[in-house]
């Protein structure tokens, strides 16, 4: 049984997070090595002095991580570490199915958005935003402005560090960061590099957005789709040398990989010296409990995270980050600077002290309130409007996926919606295999008070469809 030197600060509040980030540390540092059994629940919330609820949740959540597995009769153990092994020799794979391409969509009313995964840009925290561009042009010297690294501003990179550290879990320092112009472009960026070599076979979420297809085409992968269920990613149909996911809440249906699955995608990528590429979409907007680790905090040496500003703040800021092991984070700055010279810098100095001085996390906590209002006002409706409508997927992000009745048509549902002035958009154009009739809506700029009447239009719009 292992002894564990936990040190918490009972005045500093938090105290079940605490635990789990003295454990997270434990383990990484090797202090608690793989296989290494943790003390009960009651016996380390006795030593430590606090209820057993808060020990509970500190393991509950580095079991989600994928840090701790927990067993009847066994108890609670570090994950096994999954060591390194040849890949074993194979046949030349079958060529991959393309994914399809989206067909045309409607055109999305004026006053909720356009897109479903579009934040509400009314709540864009100007006064602060603009007191931070202030601040850098106001103190940052002359020089600063000229062409800098293509990497990104120190100033940032070390901010983005320590943020990733503290709210994704992640293990990684400002070295091993490139700032880029959002997810789309660091996943451009990294398969790039990857694909220098040789082509890349990239395994991708079925379904997945289908606005990211052609990105990952022309930056050189050969996409193989991979079915997604209620757990996430199927990782016994893995199949490629690399994967793109998104465990957080996928895109669209709206689940988390489960930490089953996350132990499988570790083992995975181990076994065959593959590459995760990880996409932390919807990561900030968990609205039912903490969000789970980033896997990139698991095997920082096989994931490389992606992430950027485009939810939190705004899509046309075109700010956001690769973490990478260092040789490939060396590699993606260098192409950085072959393709246009970095991102510009007053916008990475303005968000390097929007993040220092609280503001970054300040707008997060009213957001994140904002928006479980607005999701909760959605579902209620439908539940009480429409109730054969089937709400899958976490209670977290930007939209929800909606699984449509019998009798329902997609194009159909998803033009009626949209004239009703729903962002929202069919799911067909995103899948490979056959799935059961599904649209993603967006609630982001859908105000809780205009909830319930946008849910019965659309009942009544849809009433010759079967609805009651």
């Amino acid at each position: 049984m292992a002894d564990l030197h936990i040190q918490i600060n009972r005045d500093k509040g938090g105290i079940a997070g605490q635990i789990a980030s003295e454990l997270r540390d434990s383990i990484r540092g090797g202090r608690l090595t793989p296989g290494t059994r943790l003390p009960a629940t009651r016996d380390l919330a006795t030593d430590l002095q606090v209820s057993r609820g808060v020990v509970v949740e500190a393991y509950e959540q580095l079991v989600a991580e994928g840090f701790l597995v927990s067993r009847v009769g066994v108890g609670t153990q570090v994950t096994p570490k999954t060591a390194p092994r040849a890949a074993p020799r194979q046949k030349t794979p079958p060529r991959p199915r393309p994914v399809p391409r989206a067909s045309s969509a409607p055109v999305c009313g004026p006053y909720y958005g356009h897109r479903p995964t579009s934040p509400d840009l009314s709540h864009f925290p100007r006064e602060r935003w603009l007191a931070a561009v202030r601040h850098v042009l106001t103190t940052v010297p002359s020089e600063a402005f000229d062409y800098g690294d293509p990497g990104g501003v120190p100033e940032l990179r070390e901010e983005l560090a320590g943020y990733l550290r503290r709210v994704r879990a992640a293990d990684v320092r400002p070295e091993n960061l490139v700032i880029v112009g959002g997810v789309a472009q660091g996943l451009s960026l990294v398969l790039h590099v990857l694909s220098r070599q040789r082509p890349i076979r990239l395994a991708v979420e079925d379904p997945t957005s289908h606005r990211q297809v052609p990105l990952l085409r022309r930056a050189g992968a050969h996409l193989v789709p991979v079915p997604v269920d209620e757990e996430g990613l199927q990782v016994r149909k893995l199949s490629g040398d690399a994967v793109l996911v998104t465990p957080a809440h996928q895109y669209p249906t709206g689940v988390v990989l489960s930490p089953p699955r996350r132990a499988a995608l570790m083992e995975w990528a181990y076994a065959g010296d593959r590459v995760i590429l990880e996409d932390d979409y919807d990561a900030e907007f968990r609205f039912d409990r903490d969000p789970v680790g980033c896997l990139q905090g698991l095997a920082p040496d096989r994931v490389i995270l992606s992430g950027s500003v485009s939810k939190a703040l705004a899509p046309g800021l075109r700010l956001g980050w690769v973490a990478a092991p260092p040789d490939l984070a060396e590699a993606v700055r260098r192409a950085r600077g072959e393709l246009d010279l970095g991102s510009p810098v007053v916008e990475q100095y303005a968000l390097a002290h929007f993040m220092r001085t609280g503001g970054y996390d300040r707008h997060l906590r009213r957001m994140r309130r904002e928006y479980r209002r607005r999701r909760d006002a959605l579902v209620r409706a439908l539940a009480q409007e429409l109730p054969d409508v089937r709400v899958k997927g976490i209670d977290a992000g930007l939209h929800v996926y909606l699984e449509l009745p019998a009798g329902w048509d997609e194009l159909e549902s998803v033009r009626v919606a949209q004239e009703l002035g729903l962002s929202t958009e069919p799911v067909g154009p995103m899948r490979e295999s056959a799935g059961p009739a599904a649209v993603v809506v967006g609630f982001a700029r859908l105000p809780a008070h205009k909830a319930l009447d946008a849910v019965r239009g659309l009942k009544v719009r849809m009433s010759g469809q079967n609805v009651d």
